[in-house]
């Protein structure tokens, strides 16, 4: 059964990226994505070889799966989905902070809702204008003044109110995210010097860490505070980019509201829309 759901996965994989992803020609395809010949030459096997493993007839070792995660620049998700079907561990590696295409549709698309996109450490890598025009994000000059966590537990917002329930479930959320980031990513040490400051900073975090709560659910609401504007508030609900290993938090008001209007009012108040890629991944 794994050799077949391994061989799905990388026949889904293979038929959905796009050649000139991996510095190939598009020319004129019968098929969609890379072939298997193309994808042996570029890993390093024969097409055969490829397609026996799409078959589920032939079992890749450790070294091949990663041959094939290169071969396809696959993102982590991807690259961590073939290693558990085929049974290996993924190999140890840095948190990815590329804003990919997937990230950015959503950007685009969504210009008048407050939207950002953050990394598995809990980065701020990208925002939009929408998100901006809130003017709750004081920058500190601290190394993790862009970090999510850091900001939640140790250096709170002036303009973010949250009842004790949505704070409870957002904590829990927050904690939940990077204990699984350094699950994953274990030789990444500006996330490791992340860890390490927020259990001396802030007894409530180290608490969680030492015994994490259930996370109850993925969605809280806030009262962002707007200095002209007053109180706006938005529910936060987060969306997983799995390709490259980011989440999407959208902030909307209840349709019809006072404070949909009211942040319609702060949207447009800021002019074009704007997406700007921003933070960084701890110190230095």
């Amino acid at each position: 059964m794994e050799r077949h759901e391994f061989g799905t996965a990388l026949r889904q994989l293979r038929e959905s990226t796009a050649p000139e992803k991996v510095g190939l020609p598009v020319g004129r395809r019968r098929t969609q994505g890379l072939r298997r010949e193309e994808l042996g030459e570029l890993a390093g096997m024969s097409a055969d070889y490829v397609r026996r493993l799409e078959q589920g007839r032939s079992h890749p070792s450790a070294g091949v799966v990663n041959a094939i995660a290169r071969a396809l620049r696959a993102g982590r998700a991807d690259y961590e989905r073939l290693c558990a079907l085929a049974g290996y561990a993924a190999a140890d590696g840095q948190v990815p902070t590329e804003v990919g295409p997937g990230a950015m549709r959503l950007l685009e698309r969504f210009t008048d809702t407050p939207m950002f996109v953050s990394d598995a450490a809990m980065n701020l890598v990208a925002v939009n204008g929408a998100f901006l025009a809130l003017k709750h994000w004081q920058l500190t000059g601290d190394p993790w003044e862009w970090n999510i966590a850091w900001r939640s537990f140790c250096d709170p917002f002036d303009g973010f109110k949250q009842s004790a329930a949505d704070a409870t479930d957002h904590e829990a959320v927050l904690v939940a995210r990077l204990r699984s980031a350094q699950l994953r990513y274990p030789a990444d040490v500006p996330l490791a010097a992340l860890v390490d400051e927020l259990r001396s900073r802030s007894r409530r975090f180290d608490d969680l860490w030492r015994v994490p709560r259930p996370v109850a659910a993925h969605e809280s609401s806030a009262a962002f505070i707007h200095p002209d504007a007053g109180p706006v508030t938005l529910v936060g609900s987060m969306l997983a980019i799995p390709g490259d290993d980011l989440a999407a938090l959208m902030l909307t008001a209840a349709p019809g509201s006072a404070d949909a209007a009211r942040l319609a009012e702060i949207v447009d108040a800021a002019g074009e829309p704007t997406i700007l890629r921003v933070g960084q991944a701890g110190p230095g």
